[in-house]
């Protein structure tokens, strides 16, 4: 049952389906929650479920209580964070895509795209969970992969997206699986020759200050942080960093290329939701205000960056809305 329930609801175009034992299934549509109108899920049919996973992913769940994982059906994949609540079974399931989307079709600010032509440096994607960042993430490392020779290494938790074959080399490895942790994955990413490194989110303050070195070192880094907008991110990084703060000042100055902030909002037609973008280029005023120690004027900067190919959130919603595509 739990599988006609997920092909149920990639034939609504949910982007999640939540099950829950004794409960009626619930998808998210448009970022709403809707109960579908389905007998309630049994016990025994979550059981049945979590049967189908690797050993590997039951033998965590089993010692945890929890486990967040990628798993595939047929073509398709999913995102799986299965859980124990009343000493019984219950999942969120993320519906991916089981191709990587191209920027275009995501809409990508130009200035975020061009990013995919940087030798080295910070890039930052960033936005509150469910916002869209890893597919964002994927579509840049895809278009890498389809017009470069590159080694690129990604670390994931899970992974989401398996690219095709293209241009470059590219090793995925999985947190909890390939290597225990973000911090001892890009410290050892360092020494496999890469040219380009994917970090599926600086936690902690360790992963972030392995990642400034990475890119000030000739190093494309591209991260996700879960903050709201580009200043928080930038206060983010500064804040997680205390000691030697003129040292991280200097060294976020002169990695950081970009840094954009994401949202998703409903289409006016219904279809899903698209996504409106804030994007921060680290010219040189920027660089100044970071490394000065200034950063409470990025967003007054960002204002008045159009020209340099900046987009502010307020615009990004404002054209979404003039050509019809959000309400």
């Amino acid at each position: 049952m739990c599988i006609s329930l997920i092909q149920e609801a990639r034939r609504l175009g949910a982007s999640d389906l939540h099950l829950t034992a004794g409960g009626a299934p619930v998808v998210r549509l448009a970022g709403c929650l809707k109960p579908l109108a389905k007998p309630p899920v049994a016990a025994a049919q979550l059981a049945e479920f979590v049967a189908l996973l690797p050993d590997y992913t039951r033998q965590q769940l089993e010692r945890r209580g929890e486990v967040d994982c990628a798993w595939s059906w047929g073509s398709e994949r999913y995102r799986l964070n299965i859980y124990r609540q009343k000493e019984q079974y219950a999942m969120a399931i993320r519906l991916l895509n089981s191709i990587v989307p191209e920027c275009e079709a995501l809409g990508l600010p130009p200035a975020l795209q061009a990013v995919t032509e940087l030798k080295q440096g910070l890039v930052l994607i960033v936005g509150p969970t469910g916002s869209g960042k890893t597919t964002t993430l994927a579509a840049l490392v895809q278009r890498i992969n389809a017009t470069k020779s590159m080694h690129i290494v990604t670390l994931e938790d899970p992974i989401e997206y398996e690219y095709p074959a293209g241009k470059s080399l590219i090793h995925q490895r999985e947190i909890g699986r390939d290597t225990t942790s973000f911090a001892r994955g890009l410290r050892a990413a360092l020494r496999e020759d890469p040219d380009v490194i994917l970090v599926g989110e600086l936690r902690d303050s360790e992963t972030m200050s392995i990642a400034l070195s990475a890119a000030e070192t000739g190093h494309l880094v591209l991260a996700t942080l879960h903050t709201q907008d580009v200043t928080t991110s930038v206060n983010r990084i500064l804040d997680g960093l205390q000691q030697n703060q003129q040292l991280v000042r200097s060294q976020l100055a002169e990695s950081l290329a970009v840094v954009a902030s994401q949202r998703l909002l409903a289409r006016a037609d219904g279809r899903g939701r698209v996504a409106a973008f804030e994007v921060l280029i680290a010219t040189d005023a920027v660089r100044h205000l970071i490394r000065e120690g200034q950063t409470h004027q990025l967003q007054s900067y960002l204002q008045t960056g159009a020209r340099n190919g900046m987009v502010t959130m307020s615009d990004s919603i404002k054209n979404l809305r003039k050509e019809g595509i959000i309400e």
